[in-house]
This record gives C-alpha cells, sequence and structure tokens, in this order.
C-alpha cells in the first residue's frame, strides 16, 4: 500500500499500525506548514533567534543552524522545533512584509511576477515589437497627477533629432506637433499620410511665430474679368486680421488690415499696395463692375444675417487670386 499522498507527501495511516495519532499528527503539521502559504519574509539562510509559534519562513541556500541541509524549503515553528516542508515546483507563498509573491522553480524561491524594472517591451490589448516597446489599445488613456502637477515628457538625443507627438489616421501621418529635427516647436499638417507641411513655428530663442503657410480661407481663386466673389467673414467682431492677397500679375500684390466693428470701407486699413493706387476699399456687395477699370476691389457687406467680404477684378483678364489672413 502507498504510505504518502502523491502532491503533499502526507503521512498515510496504515491496516493494523499502532499509535495512528503520530502518523495523522505528522500529516497535519505538514497542511500546517504548507496551506495558506504566507511567509514573514523573503527567504533567509539563518533561523531567527526568537520566532513565535507559528512563524513561517523560506529557507534560502547555504542554510546554517537548524535549518542546515534544508535549503528552499518551508519551515514553520511549532513552539519547540521547527517542521521542514520540501515544496513542489509552482508552490508560491505570498511575503507578508512587501506584499511580493515568490514561486518555488524548483530550486529556489524566486519572484511570481516578473520585474517590471527595465522590461524590454509591454503590450496592453497590443503587441508591442522592437519599435513601438510600450503600446496600448484602449479607448482612452489617462495620466493623472500624485497630489499636484503632472508633466508629460518627451526626450530626444540631440538637437537634430526629433521629439513630437504624431497623429494617424488609418496608420498614415495626418498631423505632428513638437520638435521636429530642431528646437522650434512646430505644428504639421498634412492629407496624403507622407508629407507633412509646417503650419505653426515657433523660435525658441525669441518666442517669435511663424506662419510658413498663412492661415488661408481663400487660396488659388480664379476670378473673371469684371466678377465678384464673396464669403462669409471668419472673423469675429470686432475684428482683427491682417491679409496679404497676391495676384497671378507681375507687381500685383498688397497688404491690408480689418480692424474695428465691422462696418465696411472704414474697416480697412492699406499697408502695401503694389501698384499704387490699384486696390479699393468699399462697402456693401461688390456687383463686378463697382470699382473703376483696372482696379481690384474688396469690401465688407454688412447687410445680411452674416457679414460677408467681397472681392472685386477689374483687371482686364481672369486672374489667379490668393487670400492669406493671419488674426482673427
Amino acid at each position: 500500500m502507498v504510505e504518502t499522498s502523491a502532491a503533499l507527501s502526507l503521512p498515510y495511516i496504515q491496516p493494523s499500525q499502532a499509535q495512528k495519532h503520530v502518523t495523522h499528527n505528522a500529516a497535519l503539521r505538514i497542511l500546517d506548514a504548507a496551506t495558506q502559504l504566507s511567509v514573514l519574509e523573503g527567504a533567509r539562510a539563518t533561523p531567527p533567534a526568537q520566532p513565535a509559534t507559528g512563524d513561517r519562513y523560506l529557507i534560502a541556500s547555504g542554510a546554517t543552524g537548524d535549518w542546515a541541509g534544508k535549503d528552499g524549503q518551508v519551515a514553520v515553528f511549532d513552539g519547540t522545533g521547527w517542521t521542514c516542508v520540501m515544496p513542489k515546483p509552482g508552490w508560491r507563498a505570498d511575503i507578508i512584509a512587501t506584499g511580493a509573491q515568490v514561486r518555488f522553480d524548483g530550486g529556489a524561491w524566486v519572484a511570481a511576477l516578473p520585474d517590471l524594472q527595465n522590461v524590454p517591451q509591454i503590450g496592453v490589448q497590443a503587441t508591442a515589437d522592437s519599435t513601438n516597446r510600450l503600446v496600448v489599445a484602449s479607448d482612452a488613456t489617462l495620466f493623472s497627477h500624485d497630489g499636484s502637477d503632472h508633466r508629460l515628457k518627451i526626450n530626444k538625443a540631440a538637437d537634430a533629432d526629433t521629439a513630437s507627438l504624431l497623429f494617424q489616421s488609418g496608420w498614415a501621418a495626418r498631423a505632428e506637433i513638437g520638435l521636429s529635427g530642431s528646437n522650434e516647436l512646430s505644428v504639421k499638417v498634412g492629407t496624403d499620410g507622407v508629407s507633412l507641411r509646417d503650419a505653426l513655428v515657433i523660435d525658441p530663442a525669441d518666442a517669435s511665430l511663424r506662419v510658413p503657410s498663412g492661415q488661408t480661407y481663400l487660396a488659388d481663386i480664379l476670378l473673371d474679368d469684371d466678377s465678384a466673389h464673396s464669403f462669409d467673414i471668419p472673423w469675429s467682431d470686432p475684428s482683427r486680421a491682417l491679409i496679404w492677397m497676391g495676384v497671378d500679375l507681375t507687381g500685383h500684390s498688397f497688404l491690408f488690415s480689418v480692424t474695428g466693428p465691422l462696418a465696411g470701407a472704414a474697416n480697412f486699413t492699406a499697408l502695401f499696395t503694389a501698384p499704387a493706387g490699384t486696390l479699393e476699399f468699399a462697402s456693401g456687395a461688390l456687383t463686378g463692375t463697382t470699382g473703376p477699370d483696372g482696379h481690384l476691389s474688396v469690401a465688407i457687406d454688412t447687410g445680411g444675417a452674416t457679414p460677408r467680404f467681397y472681392i472685386e477684378n477689374r483687371l482686364g483678364a481672369a486672374r489667379q487670386i490668393t487670400l492669406a489672413t493671419l488674426g482673427r
């Protein structure tokens, strides 16, 4: 007849055995040591000087004293001496002092959970790779404070490198904010998923702002001769806007401002007109022949529910006109 159990090696009471309580108590001592396994601290090699009844420990390698020769075992103090039990591979223990968990690997007690310091990759509901070493697939990702401030830091190795936030749609780049190849803060946008253009650039030396592409409301308007084009004014009332208007005619370019409550011609101020005298400011809707022949005219019409901006071409031929603005 088998004398011990398969998993915990608990001694069985044998037929016609004398002093059955001895065998039974030996089994209880093993159960007492192994069941709901929690220990006071991590594995140690030297027995404590003054253990309390019921104290349990994991025995480290190189054990001494009463634990000599019992490396890796579980030791429990019964009030008079130590009961030591050899664990099976896979046994786990909770360390009361730290809350950590360890497991027996067949030779020693090791951390049950991986060390989360310097892990090579982490994927949360997704698979990380050598480039994207942290990957999170989720509806949202929250970073919160721990009592006061919270900063998200992105560090690059050198000035010519990039530290940025890249926004994608269908895994294709659509916008980027950050330090792209320099220490200037830039906002880039694009439509083809490959090329991104600077929309805003801030110089770190003096915090000056550049808008390389302008803030364009009307671009590449092919406006026939003696015709007008209009659009709802995108600025607030009162408005503050600096407007550049370019024409596909050599020497023709115009810079002017719109300021104050929208009231018509009184809102316009010319800053640069080339050729001089070829830009007219008006009020109300333009018909295509409102202004003088050979000129461009612009106007604000406040007669409708929404103020509208008008451009009129009387330059003698259809012209490509670009209107860009800074401000609001």
